[in-house]
């Protein structure tokens, strides 16, 4: 089914800004969500060129293995794919095109790896990498214990605001992807570190301005996601670990070890803030060795 497959005298590239912003405004999408999108477009019109007909699904089909020739990976060509479906859904929808070719497109299979997590060992090196003399330290310290504890996405971290975590009960309040809220429980030891932070670094840091924010630069705007992995990435290195150090490394370790610990997966998938459960399920690894480990030591022909 190659060819034309408009229906409008539009120039069909000029429909990407409208639907970057409906996925902004009725999807909820957030920001970095939007980036990817808007890269994966850029992308693809970059590959056709002077194409002012709406691509068709030989043109898809050609683009996918441009793809593969370049080196991406089934993970990141799946990603493509599922941009291309949400971007000719829309045009479908807004009468732009009468049928949607992506549909055709088969998504590539994706072997489900383990997730990495660190073991309790290096989470307390890492937690001691930052230097608690300085103001800077202090801020970092409480983040890295803030998202081990909480299991936050870096975006949400980067987001918080001083209102949304109470200190007195130990639960901070986050808006997570499709503008969801949630509640999650905080540790004491984070709760120590970002109190500490509060009475002896952040003011210090502020100096004269005013932020909103909970963790701040020196301008008082907040850290944002690229910022916080370059520090994290510097003391991944300080505490020896130096290679894949990301912060969904440390929201993969916090669900790992509340699973371990005997957490049910339906309440981890709430803390992570996941739509669905079978996404909290590339932990079950991690259900599977504790079950072993249950029978192994409980039954009595094990």
């Amino acid at each position: 089914m190659s060819g034309d497959t408009t229906t409008s005298a539009a120039p069909w590239t000029a429909q990407i800004p409208a639907f970057l912003t409906f996925c902004r405004l009725e999807k909820g999408l957030a920001a970095h969500s939007l980036e990817a999108y808007s890269a994966d477009l850029k992308r693809f019109t970059k590959f056709l060129g002077d194409h002012e007909k709406l691509p068709g699904i030989e043109e898809l089909r050609n683009y996918l293995d441009y793809l593969y020739e370049v080196g991406l990976r089934s993970r990141s060509v799946a990603r493509h794919i599922a941009t291309l479906r949400n971007f000719f859904g829309f045009l479908l929808r807004e009468g732009v095109t009468s049928a949607d070719p992506s549909l055709h497109l088969r998504t590539p299979r994706q072997w489900q790896t383990i997730p990495r997590y660190l073991n309790l060992e290096q989470i307390e090196g890492l937690m001691k990498a930052p230097d608690p003399a300085r103001p800077l330290g202090l801020r970092d310290r409480a983040m890295l214990e803030l998202l081990f504890a909480t299991g936050l996405r870096v975006s949400e971290l980067c987001q918080l605001g001083v209102s949304d975590l109470n200190c007195d009960l130990g639960v901070l309040r986050t808006m997570g992807k499709g503008n969801k809220q949630r509640l999650v429980p905080v540790g004491k030891s984070a709760l120590r570190a970002v109190r500490d932070y509060l009475e002896k670094g952040r003011n210090r840091l502020l100096k004269r301005h005013v932020s909103r924010y909970l963790f701040v630069t020196a301008r008082g705007g907040c850290l944002t996601r690229q910022g916080f992995w370059k520090l994290l990435a510097g003391y991944g290195r300080k505490a020896g670990i130096f290679h894949g150090l990301t912060p969904h490394v440390l929201r993969h370790s916090f669900a790992t070890h509340l699973l371990e610990g005997g957490a049910d997966l339906r309440s981890v998938q709430v803390m992570l803030g996941h739509a669905d459960i079978s996404t909290t399920q590339i932990y079950t690894h991690v259900m599977r060795s504790r079950l072993r480990r249950v029978v192994e030591q409980h039954h009595p022909r094990a």
